[in-house]
């Protein structure tokens, strides 16, 4: 009797422990005080309204190395220059932003929520070079990079689920 709860003991303690590393991580707080000097400019977003087609983009311009919060629509609303190559999502929000590489290099474009991104030239979604998430415990939540020429972009945000989205675009090093 002793041998067969020594082996169910065995047997649940891997699903024990493999519970408590999935619990999250209460002791992480968002601090952006502590972000790399290419995303310093996070914490000082400026108010941008996101064009709902390219019409509106002169409005809508970023400059690169300075954060916005830009105010998305429904995307209904919205005329995307390329389909999006991801689906809709029910209550989905988007908008197009457009900003101008002064130098060749790799941009990076930071999220601060969830959302589909694509950079457009001359009608053509650029492939990205890499993805991931944001420092640790920071309100930066998606870096995509691309590698980009000196010229005007168009940026295309889709399926955010947030009406306002902190974005910021910046060369890397």
């Amino acid at each position: 009797m002793r041998f067969f709860l020594l082996v169910l003991a065995l047997l649940a303690a891997p699903a024990a422990v493999q519970a408590q590393a999935a619990a999250p991580d209460y002791t992480c707080v968002a601090k952006d005080a502590d972000l790399p000097p290419e995303l310093g400019a996070w914490r000082d977003k400026a108010p941008l309204a996101a064009a709902r087609g390219v019409s509106g983009l002169d409005k809508a311009v970023l400059a690169p190395g300075k954060a916005y919060a830009a105010t998305l629509s429904p995307a209904a609303d919205v005329t995307y220059p390329v389909k999006p190559d991801r689906p809709a999502i029910p209550d989905a929000k988007g908008g197009l932003l457009a900003f101008d590489a002064p130098v060749a290099g790799t941009y990076a474009v930071a999220l601060g929520a969830g959302a589909w991104v694509d950079v457009i030239r001359d009608g053509v979604a650029l492939r990205s070079t890499a993805h991931g998430h944001g420092p640790a415990c920071s309100t930066v939540r998606k870096i995509v990079n691309f590698d980009l020429r000196p010229g005007r972009y168009v940026i295309q945000i889709a399926s955010s689920v947030e009406t306002t989205l902190p974005i910021l675009v910046t060369v890397k090093p």
